[in-house]
């Protein structure tokens, strides 16, 4: 950390704060799922971050357009998501409290800003945008997969009831929860899986692609 630069100091800093705060917060506000999905993506993305990016900063030419097509397929998949009540849905499986208001404001509304910040700092090679871009590649892009298997897990709340169901959650009203458990519905769907796929494909490229650059850059430097 020694030969690290102010801004990289700084970065590194607000990243392990971020890995640290950002799933405390989810499990205080909704539970485990925040924690296990948010802080899972954030800790990987930090380590490919570290290694990579906050030592020698990307082209922009490289990583700037594959974190913009990341970015703009998540958030044609929360349409999805946002149609079919993913938030709500989340909330009948793991009997947390995740309205589709918070799910709006998080993902809709807080979330283009961020991204619109990463992209200006992928530009100028920030360090802390290539945290937030691998956080992205990581999390919101590779880690989608889990859709496919939301349709499995039995549902904390009435999973033999088809119908939507409002009711307090941890204290917190969340209207019309949808079942999308497939023994009950016979139906393999979820809330935001026919789209999941298309975060994932620039998602998964990019680590690939960002991770070959650094091996053979490292390769060179010996």
């Amino acid at each position: 950390m020694q030969n690290f630069t102010l801004s990289q100091k700084a970065s590194l800093f607000v990243a392990i704060a971020v890995c640290i705060i950002a799933p405390t917060i989810g499990y205080i506000k909704i539970g485990w799922p925040p924690v296990i999905i948010v802080g899972g993506s954030a800790i990987i993305g930090f380590f490919f971050w570290y290694f990579t990016y906050l030592k020698k900063p990307n082209d922009p030419k490289l990583i700037l357009p594959i974190f913009i097509l990341t970015v703009a397929a998540l958030q044609t998949h929360m349409v999805e998501e946002y149609f079919t009540g993913f938030g709500p849905a989340v909330s009948r499986i793991f009997d947390v409290p995740w309205t589709e208001q918070s799910f709006l404001m998080v993902f809709m509304m807080i979330g283009p800003i961020i991204y619109t910040l990463t992209t200006l700092g992928l530009y100028y090679r920030v360090p802390l945008a290539g945290f937030v871009a691998w956080f992205i590649f990581i999390g919101p892009g590779f880690a989608e997969f889990t859709h496919f298997i939301f349709p499995l897990i039995e549902p904390n709340i009435q999973p033999e009831n088809i119908n939507h169901v409002t009711q307090a959650v941890k204290g917190i009203e969340v209207a019309d929860m949808p079942n999308y458990y497939y023994k009950t519905t016979g139906e393999y769907y979820f809330s935001g899986m026919w789209t999941a796929i298309l975060p994932m494909i620039p998602g998964s490229y990019a680590i690939y692609k960002l991770t070959k650059t650094y091996l053979q850059s490292r390769a060179q430097n010996k």
